[in-house]
């Protein structure tokens, strides 16, 4: 790790900072930072930056509760930029969104991003609108017991590609039975941010298990 001595603030003493969530990887923000608010900010792990608007220290959550508890702050090659992950307790913008980043210039057709919190952000739109012709809708409209059986359905699936090593036909099974346990958990109210928890503590778990073994 370098030591802090060593980044490269502007003529106003600033250096800015991209905030990260660490569990979704969306940008939330960009602020600056002057060596005082980083200070703070390593001293007690949560985010305070340099307002430039206000001219003052400026503690992210102190009066909105939506404090950014620090994961990790890195600096970039020319050690005049910062990249910092949190793990938030509210959203990002003074406007109530997730990420201050909300308004779209341009969107490729051709080149599209994909992410299953993408996906599962439709599935949620599905369940609010309803369109016609929609197989997604149609799951939603006939409840829970439905949904349900298209999982076990897709389970079994599942296993009978696996069994017979058909990686392509495996995979295609796989992305089936993803898709109906994202339309559970949007049936549910399961957030995908609540299985990523569930299984990050799973992985500290899964570690001290494997250092306990090791020791013996």
């Amino acid at each position: 790790m370098i030591d802090v001595k060593e980044l490269k603030f502007d003529e106003k003493g600033l250096i800015p900072a991209i905030v990260v969530d660490a569990k979704s990887k969306e940008v939330l923000t960009l602020a600056y930072m002057n060596e005082e608010s980083l200070k703070i900010t390593l001293e007690k792990g949560v985010t305070c930056f340099w307002s430039r608007s206000r001219n003052t220290l400026w503690l992210k959550g102190e009066t909105s509760g939506n404090y950014q508890h620090v994961v990790s702050v890195t600096a970039d090659c020319d050690k005049d930029a910062l990249v910092i992950k949190v793990e938030k307790d509210g959203p990002a913008c003074h406007t109530g969104e997730e990420s201050c980043f909300f308004n779209p210039v341009f969107i490729s057709e051709e080149r599209h991003e994909f992410s299953l919190k993408g996906l599962y952000g439709l599935l949620l739109g599905r369940k609010k609108d309803r369109p016609q012709g929609s197989y997604t809708t149609y799951l939603f409209e006939k409840g829970l017991d439905k949904i349900l059986k298209k999982v076990g359905e897709e389970c079994t699936e599942v296993i009978i590609a696996g069994k017979a090593q058909d990686k392509k036909e495996t995979v295609y099974e796989i992305a089936d039975l993803a898709y109906h346990v994202l339309v559970l958990m949007a049936e549910a109210g399961i957030t995908v941010e609540d299985v990523q928890e569930e299984l990050a503590s799973r992985h500290i778990i899964d570690h001290k298990v494997k250092q306990e073994k090791m020791t013996k």
